[in-house]
């Protein structure tokens, strides 16, 4: 097999056409999105806006870590939810799927890799809240009806989904404890405004896509320089301080750009984006009916020509029926039957259990008390029966003989 496939390589692997192939390897650099890919999403393949799907991301986002707040979940928590919302939106499409359901999902999800589960109920009734206080609307929780079932479910499958997209690879490495650690080498951990800073950039930052893109000791260097320049905190500069820890200056410039741009962005409502959502989803259901009955196939559906059973009108099986032949139920009780010179014999237990098995009798009726009537010599007997016992009751009883 190795032979024939390519040479194999004592310790790297197989040569396949010109590809090397040793194994899985799942680190967290290989879940860093590639710069060609981050500009075109599954959704603007479907033909959403970049525009619209910056800011899905951003006020959905905002609503897992207003929710986190409200379950009463610990930052770390709300901010791997917030990570594998994005991460599962660069393998689907938002016009596929429903965004408030995913992210439902990632903080159910990330409840519980940081060992702090919820309840799915909880989190239903959460979104339900923030979802109703959007809307300026004062309502109770979720009933527990067929609405609340189905949402539920919803929420479940959803969660298989996103451990199915993501290769169940779910580790994220969070900056938190990295920020106050290069601080710490920076001597400025003492600087409570610089620390607070930091963190709060490092958390509006999850709701943008660096986390893809960067790792997180470059994105924690990005908090300290942006906090750096607001509060005109001098840093060591000759060398400059972040190469010290592998980050560049291109690279702490755009994140800090992408962090600057959530300030100035203006955001639509929730309710407007996914309208915009909901109407490109009708137009993509549209489009697939219409190749669908011009017999149009995708090159991603699977094609029903020439060996496919969906292309067949209909199984041969189903108009043949199964009919016992008369030879073989012959043959079958032939031998079971034991001939002998007066006629048929009595078959053992043994026997009768195996003719049973093999030619199975058809189902007795059973016949009601009430229902069914006596044969005539039966009536007969027993009226006669019943007779000659009334003229025994009437006849006198005699004391003495004559």
């Amino acid at each position: 097999m190795a032979a024939a496939a390519g040479a194999l390589l004592p310790g790297d692997g197989i040569v396949i056409a010109g590809k090397l192939y040793s194994g899985v390897a799942l680190t967290l650099d290989t879940c860093l999105l590639p710069h060609e890919r981050v500009h075109c999403s599954p959704s603007r393949a479907h033909g959403l806006s970049a525009r619209t799907e910056e800011q899905l991301r951003n006020r959905m986002c905002e609503m897992i870590q207003s929710a986190g707040i409200l379950l009463g979940l610990p930052q770390v928590a709300m901010a791997t939810a917030q990570i594998l919302f994005h991460r599962f939106f660069y393998c689907k499409s938002f016009v596929r799927y429903c965004a408030e359901t995913v992210a439902m999902a990632c903080l159910q999800l990330a409840s519980k890799i940081e060992e702090e589960p919820r309840r799915v109920r909880d989190v239903l009734n959460v979104f339900h809240h923030l979802r109703d206080a959007a809307g300026d609307r004062c309502r109770g929780p979720m009933l527990l009806d067929d609405s609340y079932v189905s949402r539920k479910s919803d929420v479940i499958k959803a969660e298989r989904r996103v451990l199915k997209e993501l290769g169940f690879c779910v580790h994220v490495k969070h900056p938190h404890k990295v920020i106050v650690m290069y601080l710490q080498v920076l001597e400025c951990e003492k600087n409570t405004r610089l620390l607070q800073m930091s963190w709060n950039y490092m958390n509006d930052s999850l709701r943008t896509d660096v986390f893809l893109r960067f790792s997180a000791e470059t994105v924690a260097c990005a908090c300290i320089f942006l906090s750096a320049r607001v509060l005109q905190i001098p840093l060591p500069d000759r060398p400059p301080w972040f190469l010290l820890f592998g980050a560049s200056e291109e690279d702490l410039m755009e994140i800090s750009g992408c962090v600057l741009r959530l300030y100035t962005l203006q955001c639509e409502s929730l309710a407007a984006l996914l309208q915009t959502v909901e109407e490109m989803r009708s137009v993509l259901d549209t489009q697939y009916n219409s190749s669908k009955q011009a017999g149009l196939v995708s090159g991603t559906e699977t094609p029903t020509d020439g060996f496919s059973p969906a292309s067949k009108a209909a199984s041969p099986a189903e108009n043949q029926k199964n009919h016992d032949s008369p030879l073989s139920r012959l043959a079958l009780k032939n031998a079971c039957r034991k001939i002998t010179r007066d006629g048929r014999k009595r078959l053992s237990r043994s026997d009768e259990r195996r003719c049973d098995r093999c030619v199975p009798s058809p189902p007795r009726r059973r016949r009601s008390r009430s229902v069914s009537s006596p044969s005539p010599g039966h009536t007969h007997s027993h009226r006669q029966q019943r007779s000659e016992r009334e003229r025994a009751r009437r006849k006198p009883y005699s004391t003495h003989r004559r």
